[in-house]
C-alpha cells in the first residue's frame, strides 16, 4: 500500500530537522536530534522538534522505530518505497532491507482474519559486523 504524502509549508524549524538527521545511518531520539541543532546555534523548541518529526514520518519524510523501551528514534528515509530496518542494538547502525516473504506473510496473516488495507512495521535488531567482532 503506497501511502500519499501531504504537502506541508516549509519552515527554518523542519529544514533544520531535516538537516540534522542527513547523511547518518542511525536513528536519533527527539532529544538528540533537540541537542544536535542546538549545538549548532539552531533555535527549535524541543516540543516543535518532536511535531515535526511526527508530521515528518506521518508524510513518510523519516523512519521511526521504537526502541526496546518504546522510545521513538527517528533517522532519514533513504527510499521511498516500503521497507524494513535491521538496526544494531550496540552502535545504532540501521540498514534498510526489503522482503517479499514478509510482506505476503502479513497480507496472508490479515487476510485470514478478515483485515484489508493493511500497514505493517517489521523491526529486527542483532549486532552488526564490526560489532560482533568487538565482542
Amino acid at each position: 500500500m503506497t501511502e500519499q504524502r501531504t504537502e506541508r509549508r516549509p519552515t527554518r524549524q523542519r529544514a533544520a530537522i531535516a538537516d540534522a538527521l542527513v547523511g547518518t545511518a542511525e536513528f536519533r531520539s527527539a532529544q538528540e536530534i533537540h541537542a544536535a541543532l542546538a549545538g549548532r546555534g539552531e533555535r527549535v523548541g524541543l516540543a516543535t522538534v518532536y511535531r515535526n518529526l511526527q508530521a515528518m514520518a506521518g508524510d513518510g519524510e523519516v523512519d521511526v522505530i521504537r526502541t526496546a523501551d518504546g522510545e521513538a528514534v527517528y533517522r532519514s528515509c533513504a527510499t521511498d518505497d516500503h521497507h524494513h530496518h535491521v538496526v544494531c542494538r550496540s552502535c545504532g547502525l540501521a540498514v534498510e532491507v526489503t522482503g517479499d516473504a514478509v510482506e505476503r506473510w502479513a497480507e496472508a496473516v490479515a487476510a485470514e482474519h478478515g483485515f484489508t488495507a493493511v500497514r505493517h512495521t517489521v523491526e529486527i535488531d542483532g549486532l552488526c559486523a564490526d560489532c560482533a567482532a568487538r565482542r
